[in-house]
């Protein structure tokens, strides 16, 4: 599953997702955008950004902290007016959400 993406500013979304890609589940060595945890970006004229992510498991270890890392750093983007992240769990995660190449990184495919 790919993100859903909404902005007019594609260049200021691809450092968006750049900065996401920054960021690891401590547990799996692959980032989180490859790991399909981001579900939407939302970026609208203002450069105000939303961001609607899930976690492998709502048990999931880094629960308390991975969601605020990664708000945290997109709120250092010097374009970002102001970044807010929901969490989900609608739809539940699998690993066929995983891009291709993590699916090679870990041995899925």
């Amino acid at each position: 599953m790919s993100a859903v993406i909404i902005t007019n500013n594609l260049i200021l979304m691809q450092r968006v997702i750049d900065e996401i890609k920054t960021c690891y589940d401590p547990e799996i060595p692959v980032d989180i955008w490859e790991l399909g945890l981001i579900y939407e970006l939302d970026l609208n004229d203002d450069n105000e950004l939303k961001v609607t992510m899930t976690l492998t498991s709502p048990n999931c270890p880094v629960a308390e902290t991975l969601p605020a890392e990664v708000e945290n750093k997109l709120k250092l983007l010097p374009e970002i007016k102001s970044a807010e992240l929901k969490l989900t769990f609608e739809p539940t995660w699998t690993k066929d959400m995983m891009s291709e190449v993590a699916q090679l990184e870990l041995g899925f495919m």
